[in-house]
């Protein structure tokens, strides 16, 4: 009996014949057929529920099947696609209402797909899910409502019960930035083309010289040798320099309470760990050495720069398990542990966030420290709320007052900016959502440079 329900035709057609028989005090002409309507419908129910209930017996099997598909693992910040497969097994076409029991985290009531699937078809129902806090997600049963044409009767199917799945930083993105660079679109999504400024000194091979090559990479003697040739005597050779390899790259993550302000639903941790995973793909990918270090009110995980096989795999392992903290950021412990640990030369890209530039200064003197020896990024965000709120026009005095206010926040921002490249350290004021794209241009742009 928890299977069986009855629907809302059933009981408008019964509240018709309840009203009927009401008016048949009055007409008692009306009562005969009515009371041969109210035994069709008891008769019609009947044939409904052995429409939807028999077939299923005699068939040894379930008339309807369910299946509910997704990854292993769903990526957080990112749509996730999840499809549901219905197969009809009734002789007759039938209309499906289908519930998703998703996760509590999404709280949305709107997961309900009604379908109409003829005999012996599948229906594929696809929709998108978007977490926003990593951890483990837990899906429930896949409920599928089944009514015959009659539409009297529905009988409720249960699916896919007890399916607990985690949500990872974001590896969906990274495949997104891998595959537009393996095909040289990463201009698509904010990624800039860097014109090289600079060359390594990691000589690769000899090439015929092409319009728009340095003039001072002409190799004279090996043009000379090959002018002995008459078919070669107007070409000119060129030695061609390769990217330097096997730079290490580090992220340094803050964990502290600064890194819980939400953007989006993400928080800006969150937003951190998937710029990171992109960031270390890309390195990874430009033959560099990607490692990870997190820190708060005192220093966290730290995995050690590598580009073997498998290194991303326990750098993603490593982030999805980060939360963040209360306590304020302890960045004399940063420095302490990046001294310790980081003997080589490395870029430091530091995700972190100031407010103000009192909280810089606290700072200043452990980043000036670590800028001495590494090549350091400093990366924090800029309120995009606020910036909204400034193209907002003014329509009252007090608006004019808190604008105002608004405008010198987001002044000392800047301000930031420029007192630390003031002592030489490379800083990046971005909005939460172009984080990763606005990382991998300076990450470029270092190694267009030859800085790393």
């Amino acid at each position: 009996m928890k299977s069986f329900f009855l629907t809302l035709r059933f009981f408008l057609v019964l509240g018709l014949l309840v009203a009927g028989f009401v008016v048949a005090f009055l007409v008692p002409g009306l009562l005969v057929p009515l009371q041969v309507l109210l035994a069709a419908l008891v008769l019609l129910t009947l044939i409904d529920v052995m429409l939807l209930y028999v077939p299923g017996r005699s068939q040894g099997k379930q008339p309807v099947f369910g299946r509910r598909v997704l990854g292993d693992k769903l990526a957080n910040g990112s749509d996730n696609d999840i499809a549901l497969y219905l197969e009809n097994h009734y002789r007759f076409p039938i209309i499906t209402e289908t519930i998703d029991e998703i996760p509590h985290q999404f709280q949305r009531r709107d997961v309900l797909f009604r379908v109409e699937i003829a005999s012996g078809e599948t229906h594929v129902i696809r929709y998108q899910l978007r977490p926003t806090k990593r951890g483990e997600y837990h899906f429930g049963a896949l409920n599928v409502l089944v009514a015959s044409p009659l539409g009297l009767v529905r009988r409720r199917f249960r699916f896919e019960q007890d399916q607990t799945v985690p949500v990872y930083p974001s590896f969906l993105q990274m495949r997104q930035f891998e595959l537009l660079a393996i095909h040289n679109r990463l201009t698509d999504v904010g990624v800039k083309r860097i014109r090289r400024v600079g060359q390594s000194m990691e000589f690769e091979q000899l090439r015929p010289y092409v319009p728009g090559d340095d003039s001072r990479s002409i190799n004279w003697k090996a043009t000379a040798r090959r002018a002995t040739t008459p078919e070669a005597a107007d070409t000119l050779v060129v030695n061609h320099f390769q990217d330097e390899r096997a730079q290490q790259v580090y992220c340094l993550i803050d964990k502290g309470r600064v890194m819980r302000m939400p953007f989006d639903g993400l928080s800006l941790l969150d937003y951190a760990i998937n710029a990171t995973l992109v960031v270390s793909n890309i390195a990874l990918i430009k033959h560099d050495k990607a490692g990870l270090l997190t820190f708060a009110e005192k220093t966290g995980q730290i995995v050690a720069a590598d580009r073997r096989s498998g290194h991303l795999g326990k750098l993603l392992e490593v982030l999805y398990k980060q939360r963040t903290k209360y306590l304020e950021t302890d960045f004399q412990a940063l420095y302490t542990q990046v001294r310790t640990h980081i003997r080589q030369r490395s870029l430091l890209i530091l995700f972190t966030n100031f407010e103000t530039l009192s909280a810089m200064h606290r700072q200043l003197p452990y980043l000036r420290r670590l800028a001495k020896s590494h090549l350091l990024l400093v990366v924090f965000f800029e309120n995009t709320e606020l910036r909204e709120y400034l193209e907002t026009p003014a329509a009252s005095t007090e608006d004019v007052y808190n604008q105002t206010i608004a405008e010198k926040f987001a002044q000392e921002k800047r301000q930031i900016v420029l007192e630390l490249n003031r002592y030489g350290i490379h800083a990046l004021l971005t909005p939460p959502q172009q984080l990763t794209a606005n990382t991998i241009n300076k990450y470029l742009e270092f190694k267009a440079r030859g800085l790393i």
